[in-house]
């Protein structure tokens, strides 16, 4: 059970004791505060009875023990701990008992102040060891410092267990309550960026005849807050950590992605991702020059691993121009415009004379979803150049075309049944031929002006078979899209890119195979990740297993997965959305509707999302029709 405030973290057992085992720990800023934390009542620890998340930065547990003798086997006393990523941790005993209690508590801390990179890799050294402070304890290694206090103060303290002891007296039906602190050496309590009085994103909320959507869109945005981080040097900016426990830390092709996802909740958190990773674009002479930085990542066992930094910077561009229609302030608008500019020009020199984006560069192969990203990078960038008055567009439509045209043919493998675009080509002309989720960007061919999307690489042939394959039961597992078909060389259900489903990639394959029209394969994905979200109390976590949907069965959890994550809850919002089918035009005072008119969820009723700066409130019906019910004065409907 994972809780997250950043740069608060708590991991927990569904025991409630933090034992030191494993993860268990309060941690902040990736380093371990405390990993032992057990409770025990007269000598004896609560039994546990029930475990369960109250929102993204805490967790309740609820424990009971009989304290009194000869009152046979109904318990009476209730333990009930509430533990939150700030680090406090509230301890409530309730008695239920018909005569006054006096009970002895003793709670037993230790840490070993590792951090979570040496606690994941087995290097977590031994405990450190303790020594009174204030009311409570402390513990350094000679580097890090940290500390619980207590309130009330303990009656007892001994350092050399780990031991903070009191004596509670409960009234018949009384309780009473103690609260542990854990902090850093000269700091104060954890501040989180997504608990501050200006959150970025709109209250939106939504109803309808699914009860599930409800809690889904409310979890989600819960997740985005707690995920969210502040550059220190530019407190204004704020973005998202990729998620929790593993990447608690900016990946900016994973910023950039939710970021773009989350639009509808408006545009605050796309301008501060888009600032920081301006601030890190690389200047100066050479191949690299304009390029977004990013590490390596696992591509699955038919590709070697893929440089994010190339995803981050064709994405740039694209949240840019797509930020600007969904109401992007002018002046901020033109602030970001030279770093988009610079990763245009990175991409024309990547491109050289040739027609293709290897990744990565140089030398790298030519992947099917990096083609998928400069394409629609190079049409969206082209439109925002042109709307701003800069040069540039005319040679970025040019090549897209000349891109369009090659790779109908250059990447599209016929066989007996239909045919399916290669996951990539290497640079003397042979293809990969496996069928893998990276095919979705395809579909994903981005927003232009007055409601229209940008051509796609595929013709409509292609489109047709790509939605056909995306929705046979070799890609759709019934709980989402598969990272690779059951039928692929090297499918494994739990595969990180060779099977699990991830979320990120049902939802682009949900919006792209809407917009484009194919609504049953559309339906029949999102119905299977909300029924997924539902089995995981709708925090859906990055990626889970890709095995096959049963009667009364229940998505397998990945154990490297992350939970929450930016890019799964931003999906969310993304899933919901697509329902509706927004195509906003801010700067020509326009929104264009398309709504899925099946209504897979049936009615569904989106309030207080932002398009131009003001709420946004639409109704889709159970027959697929949409109407506004909320918008900015002198917004029009487009056609």
């Amino acid at each position: 059970m994972v809780c997250v405030a950043l740069p608060g973290l708590v991991i927990s057992t569904g025991q409630g004791q933090l034992t030191g085992e494993g993860l268990e720990g309060f941690y902040r800023a990736g380093r371990r505060l405390l990993s032992r934390c057990q409770v025990r009542v007269a000598g004896r620890e609560p039994l546990a009875v029930q475990a369960r998340t109250t929102g993204a930065d805490r967790a309740r547990f609820v424990g009971t023990l009989r304290a009194s003798p000869h009152t046979g086997p109904d318990p009476d006393v209730m333990v009930e701990r509430t533990r939150c990523a700030d680090g406090t941790e509230r301890i409530t005993l309730r008695s239920a008992a018909s005569r006054p209690l006096r009970l002895p508590v003793e709670v037993a801390l230790g840490t070993d102040l590792a951090t979570l990179g040496a606690i994941a890799s087995g290097s977590a050294g031994p405990e450190v060891p303790a020594s009174v402070h204030d009311a409570g304890l402390r513990w350094t290694d000679g580097k890090e410092t940290s500390s619980v206090t207590a309130d009330p103060p303990p009656t007892d303290a001994l350092a050399s267990a780990g031991l903070l002891r009191w004596e509670v007296e409960l009234a018949p039906g009384g309780s009473t309550t103690l609260e542990l602190r854990v902090r850093t050496a000269g700091a104060g309590p954890v501040r989180a960026v997504g608990r501050s009085a200006a959150s970025p994103f709109a209250p939106a909320s939504v109803s309808g005849d699914d009860p599930c959507v409800q809690p889904f869109l409310r979890t989600c945005v819960d997740d985005l807050h707690a995920l969210l981080l502040r550059d220190p040097a530019h407190p204004a900016d704020v973005y998202l950590a990729a998620g929790a426990p593993w990447r608690c830390g900016l990946a900016p092709a994973d910023a950039l992605a939710a970021a773009r996802m989350a639009l509808p909740l408006g545009t605050r958190l796309a301008t501060g991702t888009l600032r920081t990773l301006a601030r890190s674009q690389l200047a100066g002479p050479g191949q690299q020059s304009g390029m977004i930085p990013g590490p390596r990542r696992d591509a699955g066992g038919h590709l070697p691993p893929a440089c994010t930094g190339t995803e981050a910077t064709l994405l740039f561009p694209v949240l840019l121009a797509e930020a600007r229609r969904w109401g992007m302030p002018e002046h901020e608008v033109e602030e970001l415009l030279p770093a988009a500019e610079h990763c245009l020009t990175w991409l024309r020199t990547a491109v050289g004379d040739g027609t293709y984006v290897s990744d990565p560069q140089p030398g790298g192969p030519f992947r099917c979803e990096t083609q998928a990203h400069a394409h629609r990078a190079a049409l969206l960038g082209a439109d925002l150049l042109d709307a701003c008055g800069r040069p540039g567009g005319a040679g970025l439509r040019e090549w897209a075309g000349e891109l369009r045209s090659a790779f109908r043919t250059a990447f599209w493998i016929e066989d007996p049944g239909g045919g399916r675009p290669a996951a990539a080509r290497s640079r003397e002309g042979r293809l990969v031929p496996q069928l893998g989720a990276s095919v979705v960007h395809l579909l994903d061919t981005g927003l232009l002006g007055g409601g229209e999307l940008a051509p796609g690489l595929l013709d409509r042939t292609q489109a047709d078979q790509v939605a056909r394959l995306l929705g046979s039961p070799a890609m759709d597992s019934g709980w989402g899209l598969r990272g690779l078909g059951v039928k692929e060389t090297g499918y494994s259900p739990f595969g990180h890119r060779s099977g699990a489903v991830r979320v990120q990639e049902t939802a682009t394959a949900v919006a792209g195979l809407a917009a484009a029209g194919y609504e049953k394969e559309a339906s029949a994905l999102l119905r299977g990740v909300l029924a997924a979200a539902v089995a995981f109390e709708h925090r859906l976590p990055e990626m889970y297993a890709g095995e096959p949907r049963g009667d009364g069965g229940a998505p397998l959890p990945h154990p490297a997965a992350c939970r929450p994550a930016a890019t799964t809850a931003a999906a969310g919002i993304l899933l919901l959305t697509t329902l509706v089918g927004m195509r906003p035009d801010a700067p020509a005072g326009t929104v264009t509707l398309r709504p899925v008119r099946s209504a897979p969820l049936g009615e569904i009723t989106l309030n207080g999302i932002r398009v131009a700066g003001a709420p946004f409130s639409v109704r889709v019906s159970r027959l697929g029709l949409a109407m506004v019910e909320e918008a900015a004065e002198g917004l029009q409907l487009g056609v």
